[in-house]
């Protein structure tokens, strides 16, 4: 089992690594293009595009970190911790937004529930991982 549990972790990290590192990568590159794929127009405002850059550095860096997680098993259970707070909060943020100010593009509602299921599947992982190991079936 510790195996099995090991190996989801290490897919685990990748995946929620990886698209960190896509999504902040892409918002660094080209904002407007980023946003535009789903109808938001940002415009040549100069103090706009600084704003959504400097979270997009910070994703990016979480995203490296979760990834050099894989390879440093002493830090997998932070980069894990890291993932479920990013996602969990990006994910909570766009639902009590919905609810407040309206259903946005599609593509914002599935990306509202990736966030969920990826930081509910961290949870799940180290829940399991804190399990005493005759508990882990």
């Amino acid at each position: 089992m510790k195996t099995k549990l090991a190996k989801t972790q290490k897919a685990l990290l990748l995946v929620s690594g990886s698209l960190l590192i896509l999504v902040g990568t892409f918002i660094l590159a080209s904002p407007v293009d980023f946003y535009a794929s789903n109808n938001i127009e940002l415009d040549a405002n100069v103090s706009l595009l600084n704003e959504l850059k400097a979270p997009a550095g910070l994703l990016l860096a979480a995203g490296v970190f979760m990834i050099g997680a894989i390879f440093v098993r002493s830090q997998a259970d932070t980069a894990l911790w890291l993932a479920a707070l990013i996602y969990l909060s990006y994910a909570v943020s766009r639902f009590v937004s919905m609810a407040f100010d309206g259903v946005p593009n599609a593509g914002l509602v599935q990306a509202a529930a990736l966030e969920g299921i990826v930081g509910l599947a961290c949870l799940v992982v180290l829940t399991i991982r804190r399990m005493p190991v005759g508990r882990v079936a």
